[in-house]
């Protein structure tokens, strides 16, 4: 019967994820939202220009790692346990 009551007040009081688990996702996001921005731009106003800043190394290289990266982190921070005795 102490068992019983003991697993039911752990559930009660038990979250999935904790501070350091959020820390990560919001480092990933900032490193996602980051990467969409530094891809943004480099357009032309008139079709019949071709404007060759649309195939520069921030967009083709930065960017696009910087999206992977966040995307890292936040498959990190949702496999990360928090609750793992050291």
């Amino acid at each position: 019967m102490g068992e019983k009551k003991r697993k039911e007040a752990a559930k009660v009081n038990s979250f999935v994820f904790e501070k350091k688990n959020y820390t990560f996702m919001l480092i990933g996001l900032a490193f996602i939202a980051l990467g969409f921005i530094l891809m943004a731009g480099g357009g032309s106003d008139d079709p019949n220009v071709f404007n060759p800043e649309i195939y520069n190394w921030r967009r083709i290289r930065l960017a696009p790692a910087l999206v992977l990266i966040g995307f890292g982190f936040e498959v990190y921070a949702i496999l990360l346990n928090p609750h793992k005795d050291k």
